[in-house]
């Protein structure tokens, strides 16, 4: 099947006024710290990259996007563009794109990314027919680069200066031949940051054309408080026509782009609509998954009857199936280790894999959202855990919440930011 890339507003500017998309939040990390950039969740007052009002899981993002198409019957795009980086979390973006192809074979998929991680998954880019790439390539010169980039974490490894700017442009470069080599068309993003890579920009579009990108955009800096490009002015309209005059003999340009949030949904330039807003909040509720999809139950216990121990504190993880009279514990398994924060989480929630929720007697926010996001109920109560495992399958709620237990000694105040309670 040969899909219609006219339909594409962001790529094709006749489309813009007919065509809608949608961008899925499924992606909550990054892998890149860019000195231009903050990241904020929950944040329904900003329009630019990086801002989301929630962060989906997968099954999630499938569920909004049937909603979504109600309303909006003009979607012919879904995109994946952040919170974070689609690739820092490869494995969410990928199956997102798997479910929405599943759904209907006719949508246009596309990803943005830094490009950092992006070549491993171009094969299973392509076996989902994903049409368009987006890369953000703001220098090809590692000494320019390590003024942009803060920190590079790439295989377990974080990497700074010129090292780092050099690692990325080496993935980004990877990722654009094999792109390019699969079909998927690349559009490369570079943000003008007057003073740092302004005159850097004909150099960036004639390398990655080189490579087999089809297009480019020049974003103009949005200066955010509290960053280090923060004070840095934007650039003039002038300097910005000036860039893409130069940029222009190497790649078509595009003039159209308006900095669209990780959760845009819409014809490009409108705002999201409120009913988009309420739908994307009912699906990051609806986090919650089935039976079917994770049959077993965990509980933080200290001797396996009684759901006793903050989430925090457990070094190991009963794990409950359901057997012939009831559900019995079919497995113990060690929890991530303290420290580490979000991604402590993170390996906590591969670790529940098969679980639909965990019993503890405690545990802070971080981990309740970390765990919703990977489609995992966190239960928070003290008693039998037969109980709370009846009150999981039947879908109620305990009838009377017990209080929690917080040997950490933070009490009500524990953060569960994975510093571990001791």
């Amino acid at each position: 099947m040969t899909l219609d890339l006219s339909r594409h507003p962001c790529f094709t500017p006749e489309a813009r006024s007919r065509f809608a998309r949608v961008h899925l939040p499924v992606a909550p990390d990054c892998n890149v710290q860019c000195n231009f950039c903050r990241r904020v969740y929950d944040c329904a007052n900003e329009s630019r990259p990086g801002v989301t009002t929630a962060v989906l899981s997968p099954q999630q993002a499938l569920a909004y996007l049937h909603e979504a198409r109600q309303f909006d019957p003009r979607i012919t795009v879904v995109g994946i563009a952040g919170p974070g980086d689609p690739f820092a979390t490869a494995e969410r973006t990928i199956e997102t794109l798997r479910l929405v192809r599943a759904s209907d074979p006719h949508l246009l998929l596309c990803v943005a990314s830094n490009g950092l991680n992006v070549a491993p998954y171009v094969e299973q880019l392509a076996e989902v027919q994903t049409s368009h790439v987006t890369l953000t390539v703001n220098a090809v010169d590692p000494v320019g680069g390590a003024q942009i980039y803060a920190w590079v974490r790439y295989d377990k490894r974080v990497y700074r200066g010129t090292a780092a700017a050099e690692l990325l442009g080496q993935q980004q470069a990877e990722a654009i031949r094999r792109l390019h080599r699969v079909g998927i068309k690349v559009k490369i993003n570079t943000i003008l940051i007057p003073g740092i890579n302004d005159r850097h920009v004909a150099e960036v579009a004639e390398r990655t054309a080189e490579l087999g990108a089809s297009i480019s955009n020049i974003v103009p800096l949005y200066p955010l408080a509290g960053t280090p490009f923060g004070s840095i002015p934007p650039p003039s309209h002038g300097m910005v026509e000036a860039a893409r005059t130069e940029a222009r003999q190497y790649l078509p340009t595009m003039s159209h782009c308006t900095r669209c949030r990780a959760d845009a949904v819409g014809l490009l330039g409108e705002p999201i609509p409120a009913r988009a807003e309420l739908a994307l909040l009912s699906a990051a509720a609806g986090s919650i998954a089935s039976a079917e999809e994770r049959p077993n139950i965990a509980a933080a216990t200290a001797e396996g009857v009684l759901v006793n121990l903050h989430l925090g504190e457990a070094s190991h993880l009963a794990i409950f199936a359901r057997g012939p009279n009831g559900f019995i514990q079919v497995d113990t398994r060690s929890a991530p280790p303290p420290g580490g924060g979000r991604d402590r989480w993170l390996a906590l929630a591969d670790v529940l894999h098969d679980c639909r929720a965990v019993l503890a007697a405690g545990a802070g926010e971080a981990p309740r959202r970390v765990l919703a996001e990977r489609g995992i109920e966190l239960v928070l109560m003290e008693g039998l855990i037969e109980d709370g495992i009846d009150a999981v399958v039947r879908n109620v709620k305990l009838r009377s919440p017990l209080r929690t237990v917080h040997r950490c000694g933070s009490g009500s105040g524990c953060g569960g930011n994975g510093q571990g309670c001791n």
